[in-house]
């Protein structure tokens, strides 16, 4: 997509800024490259910066309830200090790395729901004006589909992704959120687990693999959580049988009975690194939490041969289209 908006904050007649991505999805970490196109406006004015923000829409968790909001987790300047003359047109190239906790957006080319977008923002003049969300599409990392794709091997299916606002415990975890990508049970589990929900933290080194599953009750027991974490590396994943790996994993972590030894917990303990601006009014109806239906062959089937629900598509839509209007006069 490319969006047009004349500089707010300068009035008719000031610059117009168009930022476009280069096609394909990016990874975690990996770069996220294009061009900024500047038209010049009425007069001649000095460009002090371009900059990039790397913008989400997060749930955060309250005593009440939940909320949606957006979080700008990351900044780039890419170009700035000239002189755009009237009605002149410039382009400025960028190519900036993303974090490695960066969320997934999609598997096997599916959309999964997360609303994830790049902002433009300039300025001029000693004001500053953010442009419309240009959405980002990012893809798993090797160790992060091989993973996903063991699941979805083992029986599991895609039920929703998602980002919490919060930290997890006992983590390096940089973001101030987290991605939650929640699974229906494979067949075998069904009768020990609700759902299993995967979290990824990726880094230089590798990847933390976080398992969390909702228990079911026994007879003499009540539900509850069990969670455990798993160490990956980036080189040699095509040399590691994932189906037994990770049906290793789930075994533990079904079986567990609270004593794993690597303990992490889910808090929502602040953190530094974004900003969280919040939304209007609670979570309600379907939303992303809609079901993307699962196929006989697993997880990757379920993903690309299942349609996404319209309310999924509409909701990250109007994340990009409605950015605008909400976020007038945000300091960042």
């Amino acid at each position: 997509m490319v969006f047009k908006r004349l500089l707010g904050s300068l009035g008719v007649g000031g610059p117009a800024v168009d930022t476009v991505l280069d096609p394909g999805a990016a990874t975690p970490g990996g770069t996220l490259s294009g061009q900024v196109h500047l038209t010049g406006g009425g007069a001649d004015f000095t460009i002090e910066y371009v900059a990039l923000e790397l913008v989400a829409r997060v749930e955060a968790e309250h005593d009440d309830g939940e909320s949606e909001g957006t979080v700008a987790f990351e900044r780039f300047v890419v170009g700035g200090n000239f002189r755009l003359a009237e009605g002149e047109r410039r382009s400025v190239p960028f190519s900036v790395t993303l974090p490695w906790e960066t969320p997934i957006t999609e598997l096997y080319g599916q959309g999964l729901g997360i609303a994830l977008g790049v902002r433009t923002e300039l300025g001029v003049a000693g004001a500053k004006d953010k442009g419309d969300l240009d959405p980002v599409a990012v893809r798993p990392l090797p160790a992060q589909e091989a993973v996903l794709e063991a699941l979805g091997q083992l029986g599991f299916g895609f039920k929703s992704a998602d980002l919490e606002l919060g930290h997890i415990g006992g983590t390096g975890q940089q973001l101030p959120f987290y991605q939650e990508i929640e699974l229906t049970p494979a067949p075998r589990y069904a009768h020990q687990v609700n759902e299993i929900e995967v979290t990824f933290l990726a880094g230089p080194a590798g990847l933390d693999v976080v398992l969390e599953a909702d228990k079911r009750g026994g007879m003499f027991s009540e539900g509850h959580d069990a969670l455990t974490r798993f160490t990956v590396g980036h080189h040699g994943v095509e040399q590691v049988d994932w189906n037994a790996e990770v049906d290793g994993w789930i075994r533990r972590l079904v079986e567990d009975h609270g004593h794993h030894t690597t303990p992490a917990s889910h808090g929502h303990v602040a953190h530094g690194g974004g900003h969280y601006e919040e939304g209007h009014g609670h979570r309600s109806g379907p939303g992303m939490g809609t079901a993307v239906a699962a196929g006989a062959a697993g997880l990757a089937v379920g993903v690309v041969g299942g349609m996404v629900a319209a309310e999924v598509v509409d909701e990250v839509g109007d994340f990009f289209e409605g950015e605008d209007e909400g976020d007038e006069g945000d300091e960042g």
